[in-house]
């Protein structure tokens, strides 16, 4: 018997499908677009699972789409993480729209969380804009902030106001290099102080895109002084909790 799992994000669609031992079977992506319920369609064509669980921003239109239950981000993501790391109970998850930091309890259950849905810093939407002022990709734009030579701060959060900041530290020839690395710093000290108001010790398991970031592990493990593990596929871990919980109301 299989369950599946579908993370509806602002930027990504992921699907996971888990076997009755709740190890991943299969998992498959593609970008959300302007129409994400036509999207999951054509992501879920063809493959046969017993029961699907929803979640992410799009997990109301699928639920009424298909008839299918939905679970919080918050629920999923801890659940995914768990079951890659059975013993840590901190998860920092950042998406394209939102962060969150979650606490467990010792069975798994969420504690408490934090969310910043509200503001595009601290997102990876922030990072995505910035990469793109200062000419990166953003696939190395962690890895061109770690070759920085000297340490820069960014002032603005808000992501109008980062950009004209930026801009104006290139016009003063600043290093890009530099730059970057100030604003991942910027992007630390707003998910750190989340984490700490929900969590002040213990590994942090990341996830989301953003946790494929170098530099963002490398400083927010500096900023915290604690260990910061990265599950394989850190984007899935929505959708494998998702699929992991579908399995549990069967």
């Amino acid at each position: 018997m299989r369950f599946a799992g579908i993370d509806i994000g602002s930027r990504t669609i992921k699907l996971v499908m888990v076997d009755d031992k709740g190890q991943i079977a299969l998992s498959l992506q593609t970008d959300t677009g302007f129409d994400p319920i036509a999207e999951a369609s054509k992501l879920i064509n063809g493959v046969s699972y017993h029961r699907i669980m929803a979640t992410g921003y799009g997990r109301n239109l699928f639920e009424i789409s298909f008839d299918a239950p939905t679970v919080t981000e918050i629920k999923a993501h801890a659940r995914g993480a768990r079951a890659f790391f059975p013993d840590v109970r901190t998860v920092l998850d950042i998406g394209g729209q939102d962060s969150k930091a979650i606490s467990m309890l010792a069975n798994g259950r969420v504690k408490k969380f934090e969310m910043n849905d509200r503001c595009a810093a601290g997102t990876g939407k922030f990072l995505e804009i910035m990469a793109r002022t200062l000419g990166f990709d953003i696939e190395n734009f962690g890895e061109e902030a770690l070759l920085a030579e000297n340490d820069l701060n960014i002032s603005s959060m808000c992501t109008v106001f980062a950009e004209s900041e930026v801009t104006s530290l290139i016009a003063r020839g600043r290093s890009p290099r530099d730059i970057a690395r100030g604003l991942h710093a910027s992007v630390v000290r707003r998910v750190a102080g989340m984490i700490s108001r929900v969590s002040s010790e213990g590994d942090i398991v990341f996830t989301g895109g953003v946790a494929r970031n170098p530099c963002m592990r490398a400083l927010l493990s500096e900023k915290l002084t604690r260990n910061v593990l990265v599950p394989q596929d850190p984007q899935l871990v929505g959708a494998f909790g998702a699929a992991l919980l579908a399995g549990d109301i069967s």
